[in-house]
């Protein structure tokens, strides 16, 4: 079998990919679900004077150079490698992993913000290990929508935690979404709640 249209594709020649287990950083069985890891010519030496950032992603694993691509994956018995979401885009919340494109799916579906602008991210809690925040641009009801969400028959491992209106969601120059500022801005909101709380 030469060709999967479901898949990313075979690794590149010279290239070896690997799944591994996201917390323990041991290699799985193929078939599994985890963190994809890559090794071969083409992986870096590091991030430029930032070792602390370098030792995030570089694996070093039996004299070879791992780099963790922070994708979730699994690899067919053909050797394909099928993308599954990305790790910064999933909370784990008591122990279970919620994506978070899976609930913007699922807030979608219930329409109690159709014709809004929104985009859910995650936060740490001192409880759960993360919990999910909500930011919905525009001067809308938060106790209004978090209420339509409880009622809308959403799984509750999947409603926000939180919910913040805001006057811009944080994008990149791309248009595309910036999560890393998404997930700074919902911590400062979270912050500041807790300051007037």
């Amino acid at each position: 079998k030469y060709r999967d249209s479901s898949s990313l594709g075979l690794p590149t020649p010279g290239a070896v990919c690997a799944i591994i287990d996201p917390e323990t950083n041991e290699f799985l069985p193929q078939g599994a679900e985890g963190m994809l890891v890559v090794t071969g010519p083409q992986v870096m030496k590091g991030y430029l004077k930032d070792k602390e950032k370098t030792d995030n992603v570089i694996l070093k694993i039996d004299g070879r150079r791992w780099y963790k691509t922070g994708d979730k994956c699994s690899i067919t018995k053909d050797g394909f490698v099928l993308i599954l979401g990305r790790y910064s885009r999933f909370a784990k919340l008591g122990g279970e992993m919620i994506s978070l494109t899976a609930v913007e799916l699922r807030i979608a579906e219930t329409k109690v913000l159709e014709g809004s602008e929104f985009a859910v991210t995650a936060v740490a809690d001192s409880s759960k290990g993360e919990r999910i925040v909500l930011l919905v641009k525009g001067d809308l009801d938060t106790e209004e929508i978090s209420r339509s969400l409880r009622k809308s028959g959403m799984p509750p491992l999947m409603l926000p935690g939180s919910v913040f209106c805001v006057n811009e969601i944080p994008k990149l120059g791309s248009g595309k979404w910036d999560f890393p500022g998404m997930k700074k801005m919902a911590t400062e909101l979270e912050e500041n709640k807790k300051k007037t709380t």
